[in-house]
């Protein structure tokens, strides 16, 4: 499956954004699908994730009660909406899937088979 991540910007402070994913190529609906991030300088990290059906959602502690990830498998697109957006946030954002597998490590990015290129995300104070 291919993504492609777009939505990001340049924005202040207290602003929201919501960033896209668009899925292609195969059958979206049968991937999970998670948001990670990667600040300048630093690893890349686990932002939220949502499973195949629109359940099981988890969030980084640091974005919860802030960010929402959603999906429509019919329009094959998962959402991120990012409110109260801090300076901390500033970011690459990238999307990306993996198929039903065991294990509860969503976090990890070594889970996901497919990665969107990223998109940027600078939030001044």
């Amino acid at each position: 499956v291919q993504l492609q991540a777009s939505g990001g910007g340049l924005v202040q402070a207290g602003d929201s954004l919501r960033l896209s994913c668009a899925a292609s190529g195969r059958t979206f609906n049968r991937y999970n699908a998670g948001w990670f991030r990667q600040a300048p300088g630093k690893e890349r990290e686990f932002v939220a994730r949502i499973n195949l059906k629109g359940a099981g959602i988890y969030y980084k502690d640091s974005v919860k009660g802030r960010f929402t990830i959603s999906r429509d498998n019919a329009k094959n697109t998962v959402y991120l909406q990012m409110n109260s957006l801090k300076p901390e946030d500033t970011a690459v954002y990238y999307c990306a899937a993996d198929s039903p597998k065991m294990g509860t490590d969503y976090a990890s990015s070594q889970r996901y088979e497919y990665w969107g290129q990223g998109t940027l995300v600078t939030v001044s104070s």
